[in-house]
């Protein structure tokens, strides 16, 4: 692989609505995306020459449920496919690393999952460590109160601080056709509401979503031939840190830092940024992590707290972004993905306009 990296473009974008219950199969929901993107480009099926998706085997409860997944693109022709048990944001990472190899031009990625038949606080502890969290039930939104306490105790945000970032994602969000969740509510009305884990209340966290979501990316000149408007991937970049939440320091995301300084991100103007706030404290560590000025649009779709498919959420800030760059209305975004407790896991792609 060269030491400079193959340009490479997001060319075309599908997302379904984020639905409080779909109530049919995952693979519908991926045809959907699948289909429209075919539709978008032109391309033939035996045109996708790499195929891979994130999705959650612990969602469905079945082992290798990601393999009914593949009804949704189409098994025939045969193509080359693979999958990560991740956000799709991390299937888009290694799709975007196997077109640096040169020997295809395009990829489509995918990124899925129906929370709507289970119980997301009972699923996750499961992954998390099988000593001390997973018997403690240490479940996603007891450790994101745990999080915002320690913000309000370091005197670094106040609770009032969570509900402005609920409000303007609210708002935001009545100009998303896809969004689940858009409403108008004053911060004082929002922090009149009642505690559902304190200091979180209950819209402090994202909705229960299905949905799915799909881009196909290009290299170089076939990405040229496939749009007038290429979003490219100027580069991308994810860190993990601990596992263990009381080894971190809670209130920064150190991985986040880490990642945007790999990526360049303060070498120019960050015109719109998606953040994967599935917990309305996060905007507050993610936009110090990441040095965003005031000038940046932050999560003008309204973000995973209008809507949060799981393993298509980090996704869909890609797309969020990338159709903001494509469109005009930005020449350069970052979208944000993250996975694990407590902001564990961060990813990162710039994306811009030209070239």
């Amino acid at each position: 692989m060269s030491a400079v990296p193959r340009e490479v473009a997001v060319v075309a974008t599908s997302q379904t609505n984020a639905y409080r219950l779909f109530n049919d199969s995952e693979p519908k929901l991926i045809m959907r995306c699948v289909n429209d993107l075919l539709e978008q480009t032109g391309l033939e099926r035996d045109a996708l020459e790499f195929t891979i998706a994130g999705s959650c085997d612990y969602l469905s409860g079945m082992p290798f449920a990601f393999v009914m997944n593949i009804d949704g693109v189409g098994a025939w022709p045969p193509v080359y496919e693979s999958h990560v048990e991740m956000d799709g944001a991390w299937a888009l990472f290694e799709a975007w690393l196997r077109l640096q190899l040169g020997d295809i031009d395009v990829a489509v990625v995918i990124g899925s999952g129906k929370s709507s038949p289970g119980r997301p606080r009972e699923v996750f502890p499961l992954q998390t460590d099988p000593y001390v969290m997973a018997p403690l039930g240490m479940d996603p939104v007891s450790l994101a109160g745990i999080q915002a306490r320690a913000l309000l105790d370091a005197g670094k945000a106040a609770e009032r601080d969570f509900a402005e970032v609920v409000a303007r994602s609210r708002r935001d969000a009545r100009q998303n056709p896809h969004a689940q969740l858009a409403t108008e509510s004053t911060v004082d009305e929002l922090l009149a509401a009642p505690y559902f884990s304190a200091p979180l209340r209950m819209h402090d966290l994202p909705p229960v979503s299905d949905g799915a979501a799909a881009v196909v990316i290009a290299a170089g000149d076939r990405a040229r031939e496939l749009t007038d408007r290429p979003a490219w991937i100027r580069d991308m970049d994810h860190r993990i840190e601990s596992h263990h939440p009381g080894l971190r320091d809670l209130t920064r995301s150190v991985s986040t830092e880490l990642a945007a300084e790999r990526v360049a991100l303060a070498d120019g103007p960050i015109d719109v940024a998606e953040l994967m706030v599935n917990y309305s404290p996060e905007e507050l560590i993610l936009r110090d992590a990441l040095g965003l000025s005031n000038g940046t649009a932050v999560n003008p779709s309204g973000g995973p707290l209008a809507g949060h498919p799981v393993m298509a959420t980090g996704l869909v800030r890609v797309i969020e972004v990338a159709e903001r760059v494509r469109s005009g209305s930005a020449s350069r975004g970052v979208a944000h993905a993250s996975s694990g407790p407590c902001l564990q896991q961060n990813l990162l792609c710039v994306l811009e306009e030209g070239g």
